[in-house]
C-alpha cells in the first residue's frame, strides 16, 4: 500500500482491511472448521498438552498458533493448507517423542534434563545463572510449600518441563530465612534467629556466629546475617 493511500478517515479499510465486508462471514466459517481441526489436533498430540509443557511442547503450540493465523485472515490462502501443516506439526510432536523414549540422548537434547537449584540447604549458584533463576522465586517456591530456612530443603530441582520438586531435609538446622527482605524474623511467629550461627546472603551456607569474619567457604564472600530457626 501506497503512503499517499492511507487516510485517518479511511474508515473502510481501517475496519476491514482490503478485504470486502463479505470476508468476516467466510472468516468465521474458516475459524469453525480450523476450530474442529485444532480440537482433534490437540487431542491426537496427548494429554501432556493440557498439563506443564516440555520444549517440544511449547514448540508444538507456537507453530500450531503461526499455522492458524494465515488460513484465518488471508483470503488467498486456503483452509487445506494449514490443515496440513498442522498434521506435518503432529507427525514431527509423535516423532520426536517416539525417539526420545526408545533413546535418552534424544530426549535429553529435546526435552532437556533437571537441574538442581539447592543442594543440603545450599544454594547452587552456578545452576541458578545458568538456569536464570533468582534467589527471590526459590524463595517465593519455598514460601508457598510452608518453609521459611532454606536449611530445610535437602534437594530443590528445575524440571526439564518448568516446574520445581522439592524434597526436604529429615532434620532441621539454623538457615537462611526465606521471608522478604527486612521483616523480622525475631517477632514472627514462624521463626526466630538462631544466636550461635550465621547464614550466608549469597548461598545460604551456614557457620557458628564467631566465624562471621572469614568470607564463606562455599561462595567466598562475606555477606552474613543471623539465621533463624
Amino acid at each position: 500500500m501506497k503512503k499517499e493511500e492511507i487516510r485517518l478517515d479511511d474508515w473502510q479499510r481501517i475496519l476491514f482491511g482490503e478485504a470486502p465486508p463479505v470476508f468476516l462471514l467466510e472468516t468465521l466459517v474458516r475459524a469453525i472448521i480450523i476450530y474442529v481441526f485444532l480440537l482433534m489436533i490437540v487431542r491426537l498430540l496427548g494429554k501432556r498438552m493440557s498439563g506443564q509443557l516440555t520444549l517440544t511442547e511449547m514448540a508444538v503450540l507456537i507453530t500450531l498458533g503461526s499455522i492458524i493465523s494465515p488460513s484465518l485472515e488471508t483470503p488467498e490462502r486456503g483452509i487445506l493448507l494449514g490443515v496440513f501443516a498442522m498434521m506435518c506439526t503432529l507427525s514431527y510432536q509423535r516423532g520426536t517423542t517416539w525417539l526420545a523414549f526408545r533413546n535418552k540422548n534424544i530426549e535429553y537434547a529435546t526435552q532437556g534434563e533437571p537441574t538442581m537449584l539447592i543442594k543440603n540447604g545450599i544454594l547452587e549458584l552456578g545452576n541458578l545463572a545458568d538456569t536464570r533463576v533468582s534467589r527471590q522465586q526459590i524463595f517465593a517456591k519455598l514460601r508457598g510449600a510452608n518453609i521459611y530456612n532454606v536449611s530445610e530443603v535437602k534437594r530443590l530441582y528445575l524440571e526439564a518441563a518448568g516446574d520445581f520438586s522439592l524434597y526436604k531435609a529429615d532434620d532441621k538446622r539454623p538457615g537462611l530465612s526465606t521471608l522478604p527482605t527486612g521483616e523480622a524474623a525475631s517477632i514472627s511467629p514462624i521463626q526466630a534467629y538462631a544466636d550461635d550461627t550465621v547464614a550466608c546472603t549469597n548461598c545460604a551456607n551456614t557457620t557458628p556466629a564467631n566465624q562471621a569474619q572469614q568470607p564463606c567457604t562455599v561462595c567466598k564472600q562475606q555477606a552474613w546475617t543471623k539465621a533463624v530457626n
